[in-house]
């Protein structure tokens, strides 16, 4: 589209986000999102028109390719995007300027990005209130979006004392990190993604054998020294917070 229009268009919202990499979650959505002018005129199927004007330092071009600068992008995807999509989204935005190695949690860099993004939301007659819930609710420590869904389903079951990434200490001084802390409910919780098991990169070189001797040397020595129950779980469990508390329940762990 960009290579066929008479003006190079201006990316937007969901497709400004997957520009900048973030994780969008709206498979029933394959439109593409572009900003226009008001005066601009045209309709075009699978295209999604937004109406207003961005401000120069809010764009950005790379390889020819116009799109909304990430704040504009986030704000945009927190006031018009599904609270899902939104948190997903905004909880890998966040994660290299609060979070970006284990163990950090730069409480102030995530107020300052937070307090600027929700400004620029705040100039949009639509969505304000939705782009606040969102925003106050993502956290760059989530690294997957299904650790982002997870949270959601975590609140949703009135876990409310949910800490991310908490840090154990290994037998011999490694640092262990654990997705969820449900520090409520005295327990710990993993998503348990399959793809630190099929991704060959992401085993570093171990066969899957051993990742999951490792995974379960560290999940035994974390349950042993904490003497607190350690939940998995999968995508399958996330399709409702019921289907999550089930898998939870299993593992004799209950929101208080």
């Amino acid at each position: 589209m960009a290579r066929t229009s008479a003006e190079p268009p201006l990316f937007s919202h969901l497709t400004a986000a997957a520009l900048h990499g973030l994780p969008v979650r709206a498979p029933t959505s394959p439109k593409v999102h572009i900003t226009l002018p008001s005066e601009r005129p045209g309709a075009q199927s699978l295209v999604v028109r937004h109406r207003g004007e961005v401000p120069e330092d809010q764009q950005v071009q790379r390889h020819g390719v116009r799109f909304t600068s990430l704040e504009r992008t986030m704000a945009d995807v927190a006031r018009t995007a599904s609270f899902e999509t939104a948190v997903c989204a905004l909880d890998a935005a966040f994660r290299p300027v609060t979070a970006p190695e284990p163990g950090v949690n730069d409480i102030e860099a995530a107020d300052e990005l937070r307090a600027k993004v929700l400004a620029i939301a705040s100039r949009s007659a639509h969505g304000r209130a939705r782009a606040l819930r969102a925003l106050a609710f993502a956290d760059g420590r989530a690294h997957l979006p299904g650790e982002s869904i997870s949270r959601i389903r975590l609140t949703e079951l009135g876990f409310a004392r949910i800490d991310l990434q908490v840090h154990v200490a290994g037998p011999s001084g490694q640092n262990y990190y654990v997705d969820f802390g449900l520090d409520d409910a005295r327990a710990w919780g993993e998503f348990d993604g399959e793809k630190k098991y099929r991704d060959e990169a992401m085993r570093s070189g171990l066969t899957l054998e051993d990742v999951l001797l490792q995974e379960k040397q560290r999940e035994d020595w974390i349950r042993g020294t904490t003497q607190r129950p350690f939940a998995r779980w999968k995508w399958a469990h996330l399709r409702s917070a019921e289907t999550l508390a089930q898998r939870l329940a299993s593992f004799g762990i209950r929101a208080r």
